[in-house]
C-alpha cells in the first residue's frame, strides 16, 4: 500500500519564535508543528510541573464523591474498587488500592471475568458485591454507560462513585457521583485524561480533604508523586494524547519510574531487560504495557493488579515472569486469527471496494481481537471489526483511522446492537450474530459518507525536511526534551532526499540495515519489517525517518530510525503542507 508522504516547509515565525523561547531552530519548528506558538505554552511543554495540574475539583461530581469516600471511611465501612481488565483499568485499580493502604483503610477489588462478563459493569458483579461486601464501591476507568447496574447498586444499598473517561451515552442519567470530564456539564479544561489520570485526580482531591479533616495527624501522608509511574504505565497503554494534563503526569511518572517503589514496576522492569536509568515512553507502550495487558487478555487480570500491589520482592518477580508467559502465548494466538482471516476471509474485492472491514468467526480468542482489529487497521487502513461468535452472539473490538468516529458509528448503529462503548478510534461490541450482515453494511455506509478515497491511503507526516549534516549528538538531546512521544506529539520524523546506499544488509530475517552518505557524513540507518526493500546498494534513496542515538555496549551513535523509503526518482508526490 502506498503511504503518502507530508512535509512541513520551514515556517516565517520559527527564527523569531526560537529567539522567544531561547531554543534552537529544530526545537522550535518541532513546537510550531505541534500547535504551540506561544512563549507560555512553549516553556509550559519544555518544562512539565506538577503544579500547573488543574485543580480536581473542577471535575464534575468530584466534590461529593470525595464527602462519599471519605464518610465510609470514617465508618469503617468497606470499599471494593470495580476495574477494568486492560492496562489502564489495572493500573487505575493499583493505584487506589495502594493509596487506601496508604490511609490505613482497606480495600479489596473486582476486576470482571473478560470472557463471562465482559467489559464494565455487570450485573452479578454489582449483586455480589452489593451481597458480600456492602459499603462502597468506586469504579475506575468504567461505569458510565451501566446506568441499570448503578440503579440495581443503589436498590440493594450499595453506595457507588463512578471515574471513567469513556464517551458518555446519548440518554446519559446520573443516579451517583460520576466523575467524568467527557460529561456534557464538566468544566474540566482538559477532557482526555486516561482511567488512571482521573484516578490520580481522585487521589489528590482526597488527601486534600483528609488533610482538611485531620486524618493524618496520627499517621503518614502519603507522597502522592511515588504514584505517578503507575500513572505513566496506564496513560500511555491507553494511547491517550500526550499533550497538557497528560503530558505532565507522564513526564513526572517516567521520572519516578527510574526509582519505583513498587516491586511490581520493579519485577516488569527486569523482565522487559529495560534500563530504568533511561527508560522512555517507548518502552512503557511496548514493553511494560503488553505484558500487563496480557494478564486481562488471557482472562487473569488479578495476576496484574496482584503485581502493581504486592510489597514482597520475590512475589513480585514470580508475577511479572508469569505476565511474560501471558504475553508470549498471546502474541501466538493473535497471530494464528492474523493468518485464518487473511488467508480465507479478506480478498482483493474486499480491500477494492469497502471503505470498512466487518470480520467474524467461531472459536477466536476474545482476549485479542482488540489487537487482532489494531493490526488490521494499520496495515489496511480501515476502519475494522473483528467479532466472535458463539451460542447466537458476536463479541468483539474495533479500531479505527482519522477522519472517522467509531464511536459515534456505534451510537448510530445501536438498534443493532445489545452493548457497546470506548472512544473514537476504539470500542468494543455485542450483538446478535444474525445482525453482524446489517451492521457490517450500514456500518460501510457511515463511511463512504465520511471517508474520501485518499483517506483510505496512510500517511506520514514529516517535521521538515533535513541533511544528514544537521545531525549530532546535541542536536538530538535537545529534540529529546519534546519527549514523551506519542499521540498528540508524535516523534519528530524528517524528510531526506538523495541518499546513497553504500551498504544494505538484512538483519533478524525481516529488518534493514543500511549505510547511507549525503556529502561527506555516513548514517547508519534501520528499517524494522523493511527486508523488504533489500539490495538497495549503490543506489539513491528518498527516506522519511526519525534521527536517534542508538546506546551499544557503553557507545553512542547516531542511527536513523527509517518510517519509509524509496528509490530516488520514482516520482513520489511529497505534500508539503501549508500552515
Amino acid at each position: 500500500m502506498t503511504i503518502r508522504w507530508k512535509v512541513r516547509p520551514p515556517s516565517p515565525r520559527t527564527p523569531q519564535f526560537a529567539r522567544d523561547i531561547g531554543r534552537t531552530l529544530l526545537e522550535a519548528q518541532l513546537l510550531l508543528n505541534r500547535g504551540i506558538t506561544d512563549v507560555a505554552s512553549a516553556r509550559s511543554f519544555l518544562k512539565p510541573k506538577l503544579s500547573e495540574l488543574a485543580d480536581p475539583s473542577l471535575l464534575i461530581d468530584m466534590d461529593p464523591a470525595v464527602d462519599m469516600i471519605v464518610q465510609t471511611m470514617g465508618r469503617g465501612e468497606n470499599i471494593t474498587i470495580y476495574g477494568d481488565f486492560d492496562a489502564d483499568g489495572l493500573t487505575s485499580t493499583a493505584l487506589l488500592l495502594n493509596l487506601f493502604s496508604s490511609f490505613g483503610t482497606p480495600a479489596s477489588f473486582y476486576i470482571p471475568d473478560r470472557f463471562q462478563e465482559g467489559h464494565g459493569l455487570n450485573p452479578g458483579a454489582v449483586a455480589k458485591i452489593a451481597r458480600d461486601k456492602g459499603g462502597l464501591m468506586i469504579t475506575v476507568d468504567c461505569g458510565t454507560s451501566g446506568h441499570e447496574e448503578l440503579v440495581l447498586a443503589s436498590e440493594l444499598g450499595l453506595k457507588t462513585v463512578v471515574t471513567d473517561h469513556h464517551q458518555v451515552p446519548a440518554h446519559f442519567l446520573p443516579v451517583c457521583p460520576v466523575v467524568n470530564p467527557n460529561r456534557y456539564d464538566c468544566s474540566f479544561p482538559f477532557k482526555d485524561l486516561a482511567g488512571v489520570g482521573l484516578a490520580f485526580f481522585l487521589a489528590v482531591a482526597l488527601r486534600r480533604a483528609l488533610r482538611e479533616r485531620g486524618w493524618f495527624r496520627k499517621r503518614q501522608e502519603p507522597d502522592l508523586r511515588s504514584y505517578l509511574d503507575l500513572v505513566a504505565l496506564g496513560t500511555v497503554a491507553d494511547m491517550v494524547t500526550l499533550v497538557d494534563q497528560n503530558r505532565i503526569l507522564v513526564s513526572r511518572g517516567l521520572e519516578e519510574m527510574k526509582s519505583t517503589r513498587w516491586p511490581g514496576v520493579q519485577a516488569i522492569q527486569e523482565i522487559s531487560e529495560v534500563d530504568p536509568s533511561g527508560i522512555t515512553g517507548y518502552d512503557l507502550a511496548f514493553k511494560f504495557a503488553p505484558r500487563l495487558n496480557a494478564s486481562g487478555r488471557m482472562g487473569q487480570a488479578e495476576k496484574g493488579v496482584r503485581t502493581l500491589t504486592t510489597g514482597d520482592r520475590t512475589l513480585a518477580l514470580t508475577l511479572a515472569r508469569q505476565l511474560d508467559t501471558m504475553n508470549l502465548h498471546r502474541r501466538t494466538i493473535e497471530q494464528e486469527i492474523l493468518e485464518q482471516i487473511e488467508e480465507t476471509l479478506l480478498t482483493e474485492s474486499d480491500l477494492e471496494d469497502r471503505k470498512t472491514l466487518v470480520l467474524s468467526g467461531k472459536g477466536w480468542h476474545k482476549g485479542v481481537l482488540g489487537i487482532v482489529a489494531s493490526r488490521l487497521k494499520e496495515k489496511y487502513h480501515r476502519p475494522v471489526l473483528v467479532l466472535d461468535i458463539e451460542n447466537g452472539n458476536a463479541t468483539g473490538s474495533g479500531r479505527s483511522i482519522e477522519g472517522f468516529d467509531l464511536y459515534g458509528a456505534l451510537l448510530k448503529l445501536e438498534h443493532l446492537l445489545e452493548k457497546y462503548g470506548g472512544h473514537t478510534r476504539a470500542a468494543g461490541l455485542t450483538l446478535k450474530a444474525s445482525n453482524i450482515r446489517a451492521l457490517a453494511e450500514e456500518m460501510e455506509d457511515l463511511a463512504r459518507e465520511t471517508l474520501k478515497d485518499e483517506d483510505l491511503l496512510p500517511a506520514i507526516e514529516a517535521d521538515a525536511e533535513a541533511t544528514l549534516s544537521e545531525w549530532d549528538t546535541e542536536a538530538l538531546r535537545r529534540m529529546g526534551s519534546l519527549a514523551p512521544f506519542g499521540r498528540g506529539n508524535p516523534d519528530p520524523l524528517f524528510y531526506g532526499r538523495a541518499l546513497e546506499v553504500i551498504e544494505s544488509r538484512i538483519v533478524a530475517e525481516k529488518h534493514l540495515k543500511l549505510k547511507v552518505r549525503q556529502g561527506n557524513v555516513t548514517r547508519e540507518a534501520i528499517g524494522f519489517d523493511l527486508a523488504k526493500n533489500h539490495p538497495l546498494e549503490g543506489k539513491t534513496i528518498d527516506m522519511i525517518y526519525t534521527p536517534e542515538i542508538n546506546h551499544w555496549q557503553g557507545n553512542e551513535r547516531i542511527q536513523l530510525k527509517i518510517a519509509d523509503l524509496e528509490e530516488t526518482g520514482k516520482n513520489r508526490r511529497v505534500e508539503w503542507i501549508e500552515d
